[in-house]
């Protein structure tokens, strides 16, 4: 078995291609079989096997940088770079990260969770390289989803006018997590289609090169003749126009072939891109067929593929889903609008039933954001369905194109808060604190599924500008349903529990937490009362005014930065109107970026607990106490 022997990149060198060519089969059952127990993307590492061997094959990692677009796709590069021995941690608390880590590893050179950044990392590198006068290698791999992201347009404009020596790989699978779209995907799709080409563009070239150099003519029209061709043949030619050499299309699978692709693009100077096609889930036939579903896989049967989940509440996501369809069926302004996110934001059952009101831009958040605001302008009713932390890209154009136009916007924010394995790049935990500062929008989020669907009822009936609802990465408690859904008064809290002497402001699934807190406290003989502050912006002022008058001590609970959150508005405020004097305790998630593992084992980490929320009470009453003493004695 060649695996056991390969412990680091330099050990592939020791052995000839024909050697390393079942190094791809042993590498796929390592995945397949680890994955099946752990879950992680599994279709994605399946795809670029044999790319990533080439790569460390004829490269020199890690002074040759390879810079991996998004970074899940890292798996065999972590293989190969002695890692494998850590696969059974992978996505686990304090376990390896199913990103490339930085920390992890010296060939990890670049972190990312979200697509289209590394080809400007890349040029980063590239100039930092030339500035020291080095002369190392730098790579990027991006696939053809991420080049619908604006960025990577920016990076390569930059990348072909600057003309520095730097290789691009275009893993093109057809895919990014669903199937891509738009006029990216289409030209690729010409590229992968045509099997003439390089034939063709061969032969021409020898027959130019024969021809005797006895007319300035003709040797005057010999590259023109060239860019005519590749203009006729469709192959490349935006990437040549942009100022790269174009290298491909080449078989992603062919490993002798990878390999002599890349020796040939160290020839090359300049920027060069090597278009490489692949099979996302390559080597497993349920993988193959449903590479969407496979992206990010729960643990799984080996031999029938069935996926290991376990039985409980649907998500808020299918919720959102399903609620969407229901209001979408009476009103027919309601319009979807998801960037490259179909499936995992709840929309295939609308996208069925609504087809031309279901609009996938593809990995785009600014230019979904920009286009919502166009379409409320023309009076339809946009739902921006985007993850939180994805939408953090867009937001330039939520403050100049939504908020400032008050155009009437509705977001759907899912994975809000902590999302578990995906770890840092992926909790949605900034956004109430880069919202809430904007002016004219409104933020709520909901305690439960049932008051997830009155807000959505709320933001369709709210003409007034952008409103936003945000909802977790988690199964809903299980609540009864109301069937007729009504508005909720923009801005009101609600108190779920009475109580004296102590407050707990809660909002999302915090509600429940501190509602188990005052369970436990009740126990003690502690009686303390639970506030639902399902709007973020605008607060309920009334409710804060009289919270104030009756003197408890205020503890401000929730799943986001305590930084610029729900916390730091409700100190806002008792600052803006002048009352002093209060015990306000605020728990959030502290100021640093919070890695991978379980949503529980997250919430423990930062004190997120109806422990923890107990805790902080009790050293309310211990400070009462002792202020107390000292009034009593003060000698």
């Amino acid at each position: 078995m060649l695996l056991s022997k390969i412990n680091e990149p330099h050990d592939l060198k020791k052995y000839s291609v024909e050697q390393l060519t079942p190094l791809a089969s042993e590498i796929r059952q390592f995945l397949i079989e680890k994955l099946s127990v752990t879950g992680g993307h599994l279709a994605s590492n399946l795809g670029v096997v044999e790319l990533t061997i080439a790569l460390h094959y004829c490269y020199n990692s890690p002074v040759d940088k390879f810079i991996f677009d998004v970074g899940h796709q890292a798996y065999v590069h972590k293989i190969l770079t002695g890692r494998m021995d850590k696969f059974d941690t992978l996505r686990k608390h304090n376990g390896m990260c199913g990103f490339v880590k930085r920390a992890e590893s010296e060939h990890d050179v670049w972190e990312a969770g979200h697509s289209s950044t590394s080809l400007s990392a890349a040029m980063g590198m590239a100039i930092a390289r030339d500035l020291k006068g080095e002369n190392n290698k730098v790579v990027a791999v991006i696939g053809d989803g991420a080049l619908t992201g604006g960025m990577a347009f920016e990076a390569l404009n930059h990348i072909g006018h600057e003309q520095r020596n730097l290789m691009v790989i275009l893993n093109d699978n057809e895919m990014s997590i669903a199937p891509n779209v738009g006029a990216m995907h289409n030209y690729l799709t010409k590229i992968r289609s045509d099997k003439n080409y390089l034939r063709a563009k061969d032969e021409v070239e020898q027959l130019l090169k024969k021809i005797p150099a006895i007319g300035g003519k003709i040797a005057k029209t010999a590259e023109r003749v060239k860019d005519s061709l590749k203009y006729l043949m469709v192959s490349g030619v935006l990437f040549e126009e942009l100022g790269f050499k174009y290298l491909g299309p080449v078989d992603g699978h062919d490993l002798p072939g990878l390999i002599d692709s890349f020796n040939q693009a160290n020839n090359v100077n300049g920027p060069v891109l090597v278009h490489v096609l692949t099979t996302k889930g390559k080597g497993y036939t349920p993988a193959e067929e449903d590479s969407h579903k496979w992206h990010g896989i729960s643990p799984y049967k080996i031999e029938s593929g069935q996926v290991l989940k376990a039985v409980g509440n649907p998500m808020y996501t299918e919720v959102f889903g399903k609620t969407l369809i229901e209001l979408a069926e009476q009103d027919e302004r309601i319009v979807a609008v998801t960037p490259a996110m179909p499936g995992g934001s709840g929309l295939v059952k609308f996208a069925e039933r609504f087809p031309d009101r279901m609009i996938d831009v593809g990995i785009a958040e600014q230019h979904a954001a920009t286009m919502c605001a166009a379409m409320a302008m023309e009076g339809m009713k946009p739902v921006y369905a985007v993850y939180s932390t994805f939408m953090q890209r867009a937001y330039d154009q939520i403050v100049h194109d939504i908020c400032r136009h008050n155009a009437n916007v509705m977001f759907a924010i899912d994975r809000a808060g902590f999302v578990g394995a995906d770890g840092e790049t992926h909790h949605g935990v900034f956004d109430i604190a880069f919202m809430r500062h904007i002016p004219n929008i409104v933020l709520m989020m909901p305690k439960d599924e049932n008051e997830l669907r009155h807000m959505m009822k709320t933001a369709l009936e709210y003409n007034e500008g952008p409103i936003a609802y945000r909802y977790p990465r988690i199964n809903v408690p299980g609540v009864p349903l109301d069937e007729v859904l009504t508005p909720i008064p923009i801005g009101s809290w609600v108190k779920v529990r009475e109580g004296e002497g102590f407050t707990i402001i809660a909002v999302g699934p915090m509600v429940q937490v501190a509602e188990a807190a005052a369970d436990i406290l009740k126990r003690e003989g502690v009686s303390a009362s639970v506030i639902n502050a399902r709007f973020l912006k605008p607060l309920d002022n009334e409710m804060l005014l009289k919270l104030a008058q009756t003197g408890n001590k205020i503890v401000v609970l929730e799943e986001a930065s305590q930084a610029g959150s729900l916390g730091s508005s409700v100190l806002e405020f008792y600052a803006e109107q002048g009352i002093s004097g209060l015990d306000i305790s605020l728990l959030g998630i502290p100021d640093r970026f919070i890695e991978h593992g379980s949503i529980k084992e997250q919430l423990e980490e930062v004190g997120l607990t109806a422990e923890s929320v107990v805790h902080e009470i009790q050293k309310f009453r211990s400070e009462h106490q002792l202020t107390y003493g000292k009034k009593a004695n003060p000698f």
